[in-house]
C-alpha cells in the first residue's frame, strides 16, 4: 500500500521526478521524461506495479531534511544497533538520467533491507533482467524493455527472487554504501560509471546556487523559498516547459473518479509562474518561460490550446490504465488529460497579464513575442460570445463564466496599456471598446445585486472562488464593496468547517462529474491575499499561518487538503499551490511594509485605503501584483 501522499519527497534533475517515501520506498518514477511511462508504479497499484525500497529492518527517523536549499534528501535514522544517514538525490548536469542513494554509517552497525521491482510501462512490463559481470564500474544489474534500458550499480547488490530482487546490506560507523538507478535507450551501449561525490557536489551547488538569488523577505520567507524551488524542480532544463505535478491520478477525493494527469504544462501555471519569478529576481527565467510559452502557442490562434506537452506536443489524448487500482482505489488511473481540448476563455488574459508585467519590469517585445500576442487578441475578439468550460476545467454544458470574462477584460486592457504606455503597435481604440463592453456586461450578468456578490455564471446566484482574481488583473479594487460583499458570499457558501475555501459547490452539477472533492489550497492561499488588502490582516496571517501547517517537513503541498483527516489529496507537488502561495506571502509582507510606511509618516493617521476602481475599468496598479 502506498503511503500517505504528504509521507512523499520530491526528487528531480530538472527533467523528471521521484517521489520517496518515508519507508524508505521511491513509488514514483517516470524516466526520462516527467511524462514517461513509470518505471516505478507503487503509488497508484501494489508494490508489484514497481518500486525501490533501502530501509533498516529495525530503526526509526530521528531527522528528514532538504540539505540547504536543495532536493538532496536527507534521512537518519537511528536503530538499537547503530545509526545511519541516507542522501539521495537525482544529479543535475549532462549526466544519465538516475537517482542516487547514498547510505553513511554514523555510529554503531546498521542493517538494511533493500529490494527493488523494475516495471517499465506504468507497471505493466515484464522486463529481461541480467547481472553484468563485464560492465564498466560497479557491479549491475540490467533490465531490458523495449526502448528502455535501466541498470542499478552498486556494491551488496540484490538478488532475483519470483520477479524481484531483494537483499540486506550492514553499514558501519564511518562506512558507506552507494546505488544508482540509471536510466538510457536499449540500443546504446551502458554507461560510464560516473564519480557520485562529484555529481552530488555538483547537484547541491546548482539547487544552492540558483536559490541563493530568490529576493524575498519576511515571515514566510522559507516557504516562499522553498515553493519557487518546487516550481524549478518542475520544469524541464532543456525546453522550459512547466508540469502542474509530476504525478497523475492523486485524488481528489478518496475513492472517487476525479483523477487526472498533471505531468503537462498549463498555459495559466506558465503565466503565473513567470510573474512570480519576476517578482522575486529571476528576469533571465521569466524571460525563457516567456519563450517557451510562445513557442508553444505559436502557429494558427484557432489551434490554441490550454496545456501542452513539455517540448510543446499538442497530442495529449486521454487514456485510462485498467491495471492499476489507483491510489487507494481511486479509480481510473489516467493518462494524457482530454481538458486539453477545452475552450477555456481565461487563458489568454492570464498570458496577457504575465507578459505585461514583464514589459514593466523591462523585458523588451521582438519580431516574435508582439505579434503573437496580437494574434491571441484577435482569437479573444473572434470568441467574445463563446461560452466556455471555464478554469476549473469543467467537464459540463458551456457556460459564461463570470471569472473567464473578466479575464476577457484584463486581455484587452494589457492591449491597450502595451500600445499607450509602451509604444507598440495595435488598434488600442477597438480593445477599449471591447475592453469596457466587456466591464459593463460583466457588471450587469456577473454581479447579483440583490445577494451584492460576483457570481460563478451569468445571472446565477453562486459564487466561485476563481473570482477572488479578479482584483489581481486590475478589473475591480480589493476593497471594493462589491467584492467585500463577494468574499461575504463566500465565507457563506464555500468555507469548509475547517475554515479552507472550496472552489464551487460540486454538488450544483455545473461540472458534470459526482459531488465531492477536498478544498483546493489555491483558493484559500487567494483569500489570504484577499484579506490582506482589506482591513483583515489578522485574519490573514490567521489563514495562512493555517495553510503553512499543511506542508509537510519538507515544505511541500499537494493540490488539495483534507483538514477532518488531516492528509493531502491531489495531485503532489503541485505548481499551482506553491505560486499562489508566494502571492499570499508577497500580499501579506507588501501590505506589512506599506502598513509600516504610514506609520512612519503619520502615526495618528488612518490606513490608507485601497484605491477603488473606476467604471471605465482603471485600477491597473493591482494587475500582477
Amino acid at each position: 500500500m502506498a503511503s500517505r501522499i504528504e509521507d512523499y519527497a520530491l526528487l528531480s534533475d530538472m527533467h523528471s521526478a521521484a517521489l520517496v517515501g518515508r519507508d524508505g520506498s521511491i513509488d514514483w518514477l517516470c524516466f526520462p521524461r516527467f511524462d514517461s511511462p513509470s518505471v516505478f508504479t507503487a503509488l497508484l497499484g501494489t508494490e508489484e506495479h514497481g518500486r525501490w525500497r533501502i530501509a533498516p529492518l529495525e530503526a526509526t527517523i530521528t531527522s528528514r531534511r532538504y540539505v540547504g536549499s536543495s532536493f538532496v534528501l536527507e534521512t537518519v535514522w537511528e536503530g538499537p544497533t547503530g545509526s545511519a544517514r541516507v542522501l539521495e538525490f537525482m544529479p543535475v548536469g549532462d549526466n544519465p538520467a538516475s537517482v542516487v542513494r547514498r547510505i553513511e554509517g554514523i555510529s554503531g552497525t546498521l542493517k538494511f533491507h533493500e529490494e527493488i521491482v523494475i516495471r517499465p510501462g506504468y507497471g505493466k512490463v515484464l522486463p529481461w533482467v541480467r547481472r553484468l559481470h563485464d560492465a564498466p564500474g560497479r557491479p549491475a544489474i540490467l533490465a531490458v524493455a523495449g526502448p528502455d534500458a535501466l541498470l542499478l550499480r552498486g556494491h551488496h547488490l540484490p538478488v532475483a527472487v519470483d520477479h524481484k530482487h531483494s537483499g540486506t546490506f550492514s553499514v558501519k560507523a564511518g562506512g558507506r554504501v552507494e546505488k544508482e538507478f540509471i536510466w538510457y535507450p536499449s540500443h546504446r551501449p551502458v554507461p560510464e560509471d560516473v564519480d557520485l561525490d562529484a555529481a552530488l557536489a555538483a547537484t547541491l551547488a546548482h539547487w544552492q546556487g540558483w536559490a541563493e538569488n530568490c529576493a524575498q523577505d519576511g515571515k514566510y520567507m522559507p516557504l516562499v523559498e522553498r515553493s519557487l524551488l518546487v516550481v524549478r524542480a518542475l520544469t524541464d532544463e532543456e525546453t522550459g516547459g512547466i508540469v502542474a505535478a509530476p504525478t497523475t491520478s492523486l485524488p481528489e477525493d478518496f475513492g472517487g473518479a476525479r483523477n487526472w494527469d498533471y505531468r503537462f504544462c498549463w498555459l495559466r501555471d506558465t503565466a503565473l509562474t513567470l510573474a512570480a519569478m519576476l517578482t522575486h529576481g529571476y528576469e533571465d527565467e521569466a524571460l525563457k518561460w516567456r519563450d517557451w510559452l510562445l513557442r508553444a502557442v505559436a502557429g494558427d490562434p484557432e489551434d490554441l490550446q490550454i496545456m501542452y506537452g513539455l517540448a510543446g506536443e499538442r497530442d495529449l489524448v486521454e487514456g485510462e490504465l485498467d491495471h492499476l487500482l489507483g491510489y487507494e482505489g481511486s479509480a481510473p488511473v489516467r493518462i494524457g488529460n482530454g481538458a486539453v481540448n477545452q475552450y477555456q476563455a481565461d487563458v489568454v488574459g492570464e498570458v496577457m497579464v504575465s507578459l505585461e508585467k514583464l514589459r514593466l519590469a523591462g523585458g523588451e517585445e521582438d519580431h516574435f513575442s508582439w505579434p503573437l500576442q496580437l494574434s491571441m487578441l484577435d482569437f479573444v475578439e473572434r470568441h467574445l460570445g463563446d461560452r466556455d468550460h471555464g478554469i476549473w476545467e469543467m467537464r459540463g454544458e458551456l457556460q459564461n463564466f463570470t471569472h473567464s470574462r473578466a479575464m476577457m477584460w484584463a486581455a484587452f486592457d494589457c492591449g491597450v496599456r502595451a500600445v499607450r504606455d509602451h509604444g507598440l503597435e495595435g488598434p488600442d481604440w477597438r480593445w477599449e471598446r471591447l475592453r469596457d463592453q466587456l466591464r459593463d456586461e460583466i457588471m450587469e450578468h456577473g454581479f447579483n445585486k440583490e445577494l451584492n456578490t460576483f457570481t460563478q455564471t451569468y445571472d446565477g446566484t453562486t459564487t466561485d472562488a476563481a473570482l477572488l482574481v479578479l482584483p489581481h488583473v486590475g478589473f475591480i479594487a480589493y476593497d471594493a464593496p462589491e467584492m467585500v460583499g463577494t468574499v461575504a458570499a463566500m465565507e457563506r457558501e464555500l468555507l469548509d468547517p475547517d475554515g479552507l475555501l472550496m472552489r464551487y459547490r460540486t454538488d450544483t452539477g455545473v461540472d458534470g462529474l459526482a459531488p465531492g472533492e477536498h478544498p483546493f489550497l489555491a483558493c484559500s492561499f487567494w483569500l489570504v491575499e484577499q484579506y490582506a488588502h482589506t482591513d483583515r490582516r489578522e485574519d490573514a496571517i490567521a489563514l495562512m499561518d493555517q495553510l503553512a501547517g499543511y506542508a509537510n517537513e519538507l515544505g511541500l503541498l499537494a493540490e488539495e487538503y483534507d483538514a477532518g483527516n488531516s492528509r493531502m489529496a491531489g495531485n503532489f507537488p503541485q505548481a499551482f499551490s506553491h505560486l499562489a502561495l508566494v502571492r499570499a506571502a508577497d500580499a501579506l509582507h507588501g501590505t506589512e511594509l506599506l502598513s509600516l510606511a504610514a506609520g512612519a509618516a503619520a502615526p495618528a493617521a488612518a490606513a490608507v485605503p485601497v484605491t477603488t476602481v473606476p467604471a471605465s475599468g482603471a485600477g491597473r496598479e493591482s494587475m500582477g501584483s
